[in-house]
């Protein structure tokens, strides 16, 4: 058996709630226990080619404020790719003002 087939799964459509969605089988739960919950991102190639790309999870995100950061970085990432003319390149000024408005200010280390 080849690595492309080892890697390949059967992907069924399921109805989510009220959205569409695919349905992977136990088998890739059981092979990519890192891939279990994760987010991501589909891109459409072609008419029946889709590139999926998953941003794993680690065991130990049950943090909340690691994960309120995943969910801010999940949203910053979908709002530069849906509007990447958005963008502003970092600069001293923008530096300077956070500098400014952090003075004084003292983090408890607990």
């Amino acid at each position: 058996m080849s690595d492309a087939a080892k890697n390949s799964y059967p992907v069924s459509p399921a109805k989510i709630g009220n959205q569409d969605g695919y349905r992977l089988p136990r088998a890739f739960s059981k092979d990519h226990p890192e891939l279990v919950g994760a987010s991501g991102y589909v891109e459409v190639l072609n008419e029946n080619t889709l590139l999926v790309r998953l941003n794993p999870t680690e065991k130990e995100e049950d943090d909340e404020s690691e994960v309120m950061m995943s969910l801010f970085l999940d949203f910053l990432m979908k709002s530069v790719i849906e509007e990447p003319q958005s963008l502003v390149a970092y600069s001293e000024e923008m530096s300077q003002e956070a500098n400014d408005l952090l003075a004084g200010v003292e983090l408890d280390e607990d």
